[in-house]
């Protein structure tokens, strides 16, 4: 062929456009360039990370643990140890009968592999195909439908006791050993080391032990329903449990009846006819149903529940040794209380009582009292699950502890208890009906009084009352909150929260949750799992000790005197709450009965809560008439003695935060602006002394007082003209270079957070000048309008200050201290044949006066003799030889009002 020829122009213009199309095209090779990279680079990638995988679990695989026989197929009992560490019970011992393969039903084993391993026999114990299945059939048809693991996985996971990692470690180790296991036992020797090992819930173990304790039966005398039950339990066994929860039964099983059904194991009619029985049918009657009972058993609950929380460990099978806070004395004579008469006398079988005790300064539950003649290990916990209103236990809680935290009140913040109603207008009432008018914060509460601490409420606010609540454990809202809550209405709470709570008030204000467990230790002895328990400030120690000593006056006048223990440093409070009109009415419950009756306390070594009711039945409700009302005072009462006994209990320790104004208490720097402070008394200084020393020439006073941080002024007279002696945080003072033959008077006051007291006085004669008189005939002496004699709060005539001391002995008298004379002068007791007689310092004459023949001893504390209107309160033998033993208050100031002190 002939070459064609191109001039140079053709051939450039050729070139150019050959170069045009080039770069036309580049984009897309770039782009396929870039493909083709990152195809490369995740192939490279993928190829690393299988390799990487592989490496891993060839790692992990090496370092598997071996597997015995006796590990495949028993499950290993777990021991309690109390706190002393001794053996208290052991859980999961015996609980289990073996069954052959031979003797497994098909239709069992049908059910078993249908929900837990479909391809069980076509697998080497793992399963690619069941795990992407798996994922699909959960989304697809429900969660639960289908596990991941096979069933010769579940076989190593249980016998390994590994079920707490979650880790890619666990699940190589199982995966290769589940390949050993296919390798080493045959499919059917598989199946019968699950079916006997596996847990089903209520410390059973096995498929035929299950049988007999859900149903009475054995597994070849099951229905298809029931079969479903059982092979559905593996998954989640306390949650599947027919006994406790038959809803969440009854899904599981058609779920297992479904599947069942999808793999031709059984016919569309045979699966509805199925899913169409009652989950109830054929099973244990529950007065028929026996359990693997264990000593202490609402204790042993409470462990359990917290050996789940702290982890994936089955307390039945996993060898676990665990530590408790246990006292196994106390907890052995709370069950006394509970299952017999011997200590308290019940009204009747039917009432029930809940009991919890906790280390104050811990949290530490000592001891657990679940119910009454409690059977069941799987038995409703009064101490733990009961959930009811605290009536007013509450106001500390609520109301008095947050209006001193946030609002800084005194225990003398001045309350008016009057007629008053919510804000929908329904009236407040107490159980008197009365209305007591003005009275102390500390009075509202011994004596707790409803008005008062609804009114304390109001000032302290909902937020404020939940915050404060929350820190003390009890996770409230504003929903669960409403006015009538301020006295115990809407509020659930167990007696282990309430006796934790308590225990912070106890604690300097230091809250600590409640806890059963000290550690656990797992099966290889080596490894321990600890609670984290952390102490959390709740309030300040002023709050605290603030309400500790109020609520020590419930023991002792208030409505919580059945619970005082003589000699034991302790506080408390009673609570109770009533039915509503149409229950009465609907029940024909007495208007006197109560709902429920509370007793919490606690000492510096122990916080104790109480609570005592009936349990409702199909229509019917129960009271707790008026003679039983106390019955969890008494029971506060017999175990605090008994845990108490033969350990020294320190008093609760004033913090400095505080400041003790008569009997009030304050916190300091914070003077109550609802009290005047005209009506806030403080002791004056005692033994107050003036001498004159001729070697040096001087004057030194000194005086003696009991209070905290006051200072002194101490003023006075030279010869009748005014002077000053100076201001002193100590407890003396000098006069140097005196004039000589000059007659010196001392007047000492006492004042504290701003409030002061009346004067102390005494007076000394300097030797010399025109008198040569000696020093010691003046001191001491002063006039009789001295500022001496103190008037007490009735303007009666008061205490001879420096004549307080002891009187001397009449004829058939016993000696008595006599530091509150109607004269005010220190006079002798004339009585014959009078017992010891003590007269509280600053009293009239009248009641609890010396006088009398042969009359008993007799303790008046805050009496007024004259009669006249105030606060009478008796206690202890009057002087006719009576025994009155009237409490309460008396606002004309005669006979004293009966207080029934079992019913707020």
């Amino acid at each position: 062929m002939a070459e064609k020829y191109q001039s140079r122009e053709e051939r450039r213009k050729q070139m150019q456009a050959n170069q045009h199309k080039k770069k036309r095209k580049k984009p897309k090779n770039k782009f396929l360039t870039f493909i083709k990279r990152l195809i490369l680079v995740c192939f490279i990638l993928g190829l690393a990370g299988v390799i990487a995988g592989i490496s891993t679990f060839a790692y992990y695989a090496s370092s598997s643990p071996k597997l015995t026989k006796k590990q495949l197929s028993d499950p290993i009992p777990s021991v309690i140890k109390d706190k002393s560490n001794k053996t208290v019970a052991t859980l999961g011992a015996q609980n289990r009968k073996y069954i052959d393969y031979e003797e497994l039903p098909k239709q069992m084993e049908n059910a078993i592999l249908s929900t837990e391993d479909t391809r069980f026999y076509q697998h080497h114990g793992i399963d690619p195909i069941r795990l992407g299945g798996a994922v699909v059939a959960n989304f697809t048809k429900g969660f639960g439908s289908e596990g991941a693991s096979t069933l010769t996985q579940q076989v190593v996971s249980m016998a390994l006791n590994n079920k707490n990692e979650k880790t890619l470690k666990r699940k190589a180790q199982e995966a290769w050993l589940a390949i050993q296991l296919e390798r080493k036992y045959t499919k059917h020797e598989i199946l019968e080391m699950y079916v006997n090992k596996v847990y089903m819930s209520d410390g059973v173990f096995g498929f035929e032990t299950a049988a007999e304790h859900y149903y009475g039966k054995s597994l070849s005398k099951l229905s298809l329903p029931e079969i479903a039950v059982l092979a559905g339990m593996p998954q989640s066994p306390n949650n599947y449990n027919p006994f406790d929860h038959p809803d969440l039964t009854k899904k599981r099983r058609d779920i297992v009846l479904y599947m069942m059904y999808k793999n031709h194991k059984i016919t569309k009619d045979e699966m509805e006819k199925a899913q169409a029985a009652p989950v109830s049918a054929g099973l244990v009657k529950e007065k028929e149903r026996n359990t693997n009972a264990n000593k202490y058993p609402a204790f042993v609950n409470e462990v359990i529940k917290e050996v789940q929380r702290l982890g994936n460990y089955n307390v039945y099978a996993d060898g676990l040794t665990i530590y408790t806070t246990l006292d196994s004395s106390a907890q052995q004579y709370t069950e006394k209380i509970l299952n017999t008469n011997s200590i308290i006398n019940y009204p009747d079988k039917k009432m029930q009582a809940g009991i919890a005790l906790v280390d104050t300064k811990t949290g530490e539950i000592r001891a657990l009292g679940g119910g009454r003649n409690m059977k069941l290990d799987r038995g409703f916990n009064y101490a733990v699950d009961t959930k009811r209103s605290p009536g007013s236990t509450i106001k500390p809680i609520l109301d008095y502890g947050p209006a001193i935290e946030y609002l800084h009140w005194s225990t003398g913040h001045q309350l008016n208890d009057v007629a008053t109603t919510y804000s929908d207008g329904t009236p407040i009432n107490d159980w008197d009906n009365r209305f007591l008018g003005k009275m102390s914060m500390r009075k509202a509460l011994y004596l707790s009084r409803n008005i008062p601490a609804y009114e304390t409420y109001k000032e302290v606010g909902k937020e404020r009352a939940i915050r404060f609540a929350k820190k003390l454990g009890l996770n409230l809202n504003s929903k669960d909150i409403v006015e009538s809550s301020s006295i115990g209405g809407g509020v659930q709470v167990s007696p282990l929260q309430i006796a934790s709570a308590y225990a912070a008030f106890g604690n300097e204000g230091i809250y600590n949750k409640p806890h059963a467990i000290r550690k656990i230790v797992l099966r290889d002895g080596v490894t321990e799992i600890k609670p984290h328990v952390q102490s959390k400030i709740a309030m300040s120690d002023y709050t605290a000790y603030m309400i500790t000593d109020v609520l020590k006056d419930v023991l002792t006048k208030g409505t919580g005197i059945t619970a005082h223990i003589p000699g034991l440093p302790a506080a408390g409070k009673t609570g109770t709450t009533n039915f509503d009109k149409n229950d009465l009415a609907k029940y024909g419950i007495l208007s006197s009965s109560v709902q429920d009756s509370w007793f919490a306390g606690y000492t510096t070594r122990y916080s104790l809560a109480v609570w005592t009711g009936y349990e409702s039945e199909k229509g019917k409700k129960y009271g707790i008439t008026r003679p039983y009302q106390t019955v969890a005072q008494q029971i506060y009462r017999h175990l605090m003695r008994y845990v108490s006994e033969g350990k020294e209990t320190p008093d609760f320790t004033m913090p400095k935060s505080v400041v003790r104004i008569g009997s009030e208490l304050y916190i300091r720097g914070h003077i109550d602006t609802a009290i005047d402070k005209k009506s806030v008394t403080q002791d004056a200084p005692a033994n107050v002394h003036a001498a004159y020393d001729a070697d040096s020439n001087k004057i030194t006073v000194t005086w003696d007082y009991k209070g905290q941080d006051a200072t002194f002024n101490v003023s006075g007279t030279i010869n009748g003209s005014a002077a000053s002696f100076g201001s002193t945080s100590g407890k003396s003072v000098t006069v140097a270079n005196p004039k000589a033959g000059a007659t010196y008077v001392f007047n000492v006051t006492a004042t504290v957070n701003g409030v002061k007291s009346k004067a102390a006085s005494t007076s000394v004669t300097v030797p010399g000048g025109s008198t040569d008189t000696k020093a010691d005939d003046n001191q001491n002496k002063q006039p009789e309008d001295n500022a001496q004699k103190q008037p007490d709060a009735n303007n009666n005539p008061g205490t001879d200050i420096n004549q307080s001391g002891e009187n001397k002995d009449n004829t058939g008298s016993d000696k008595g201290t006599n530091s509150g004379n109607s004269n005010g002068t220190g006079s002798e007791n004339s009585g014959n044949g009078s017992k010891d007689n003590n007269n509280s310092p600053g009293n009239s004459s009248g009641t609890g006066t010396s006088s009398g023949n042969g009359s008993p001893a007799n303790n008046g504390k805050g009496t007024n003799g004259n009669g006249s209107s105030g606060s009478n309160e008796t206690k202890g033998t009057n002087t006719n030889g009576g025994n009155n033993s009237n409490k309460g208050d008396n606002s004309s100031g005669n006979t004293p009002a009966n207080k029934d002190t079992g019913s707020e």
